[in-house]
């Protein structure tokens, strides 16, 4: 995957439209299919963990780097996919969770954890230092700021690469940090603006210079990637569709980009087939994708449980899972994850449970619910679901069960649908076979 990775800047200046998508999710059946779809397409798998889901501290998931690390590699040695096609990122990797605090003690903790990224083995670093910290008064950073802290944290990146195995290849790196807001917009629909190619410009001037200045001119050539807003994003019930037009100079741009560098896009989730692909071929080529992932996941479990209230509900012999009762009971005992997202009062609110935003992917690893999967599993196993239930309720599964490709069980119907969502990323980067 690095030499893949680090092929894509070049090829794009030449014309091919290569690409590759980058799955942020922790979610296990979400990464089980994410490495079947990669191991039917015969390509390498990029997966990347945010600095607020695993970090020193342990982050929401619980998961320090190495962690994570383990974590991805054991999965793959679980499902036969060869650990060679395996890379691991660090997505927003700088001071982020800890921006109240003063620069000082921030930036030295954002070291930290890039540097325990390195050690875990992650091959892919995105370097984000953009957000003012506890004694900046609150106002956005200069471009000059960023780059000087950015510059910081790859230092610290280096020297953990230098102190490990010298067979290992250095990081690759990601710098910018043009995103919309993490895991979705929280206002109504809007327009939303594309990176100026100017800031862009100088915002690498900056960085270029501060690398060299601070000796770390090898470290320049191994970044790949520069972070842009191609003016796509997602909110509660809307998508910002790409837009060719809107994007054309920022697109125009990335003949100026750094010899080895490429864009990267974050939120493309819920794109059109047709959207990403038109991303990719305007050399928009690195797609970050996730929350589409979780939610493909939530719409196969709550078809599943239709299923199960169909088909078993009367049956006095079987313990029903009701799996969507369990999630809002939990999401109501605990709505710490979607409460500030909603204007709801109660999680069985359509608007949380059916919501791009995907809060409900927080949840999944709670002990109520991970019962109630497997016990939802267990109900579904014991003989084959009735195909007019699956063809009610799964239709693309049903085709697919019906023509002996699918196996009718709850976890390929799963996998499946997640594969579903993740095969027009594939598609788009040129990765299918």
């Amino acid at each position: 995957p690095r030499a893949y990775l680090s092929s894509i800047g070049p090829r794009q200046r030449s014309g091919e439209p290569a690409g590759i998508y980058s799955v942020c999710s922790s979610h296990p059946l979400v990464l089980e299919a994410a490495f079947y779809q990669a191991e039917a397409d015969k390509s390498p798998l990029l997966v990347e963990s945010t600095c607020n889901q695993v970090n020193q501290f342990g982050g929401y998931s619980g998961m320090t780097p190495a962690d994570f690390a383990a974590y991805i590699y054991r999965m793959a040695e679980q499902v036969q996919f060869d650990p060679r096609g395996l890379m691991l990122g660090g997505d927003h990797l700088g001071p982020y969770v800890w921006r109240s605090e003063p620069a000082e003690s921030a930036m030295e903790k954002a070291e930290t954890l890039v540097s325990e990224c390195v050690f875990a083995g992650y091959g892919k670093i995105h370097l984000d230092a953009s957000m003012p910290l506890g004694n900046d008064n609150g106002r956005a950073i200069s471009a000059q700021t960023s780059a000087e802290r950015a510059a910081r944290l790859c230092r610290a990146a280096e020297r953990a690469a230098a102190q490990m195995d010298s067979q290992k290849d250095p990081p690759l790196y990601v710098i910018g940090a043009e995103v919309p807001t993490p895991g979705g917009s929280l206002a109504a629909r809007e327009d939303v603006p594309v990176s100026n190619p100017e800031e862009v410009a100088e915002f690498i001037h900056a960085c270029r210079q501060i690398f060299t200045e601070s000796g770390l001119e090898d470290a320049w050539t191994r970044v790949i990637a520069v972070v842009v807003q191609p003016g796509i994003d997602f909110g509660q019930h809307w998508v910002a569709p790409y837009d060719r037009q809107s994007a054309g100079a920022l697109s125009e741009f990335h003949s100026q980009l750094p010899e080895a560098a490429t864009y990267e896009i974050h939120a493309t989730d819920f794109q059109t087939p047709q959207g990403l692909s038109q991303m990719v071929a305007d050399h928009f080529p690195l797609l970050k994708v996730g929350p589409c992932l979780t939610f493909a996941f939530r719409e196969a479990i709550f078809a599943l449980d239709r299923i199960e209230q169909e088909w078993l509900g009367d049956r006095k012999s079987i313990s029903p899972a009701n799996i969507r009762q369990v999630l809002c009971d939990v999401m109501d005992v605990d709505p710490g994850y979607w409460h500030s997202h909603h204007r709801a009062e109660s999680a069985s609110d359509w608007r949380v449970l059916f919501s791009y935003l995907d809060r409900v992917r927080y949840y999944w690893a709670r002990p109520d619910l991970k019962n109630a999967l497997s016990r939802l599993t267990e109900n579904l196993s014991y003989e084959p679901v009735p195909p007019t239930l699956l063809s009610q309720y799964l239709p693309e599964q049903y085709r697919a069960v019906a023509a002996h490709r699918l196996a009718a069980d709850p976890a390929s119907l799963i996998h499946d649908k997640v594969r579903g969502a993740l095969l027009p990323y594939a598609a788009a980067c040129r990765m299918t076979e």
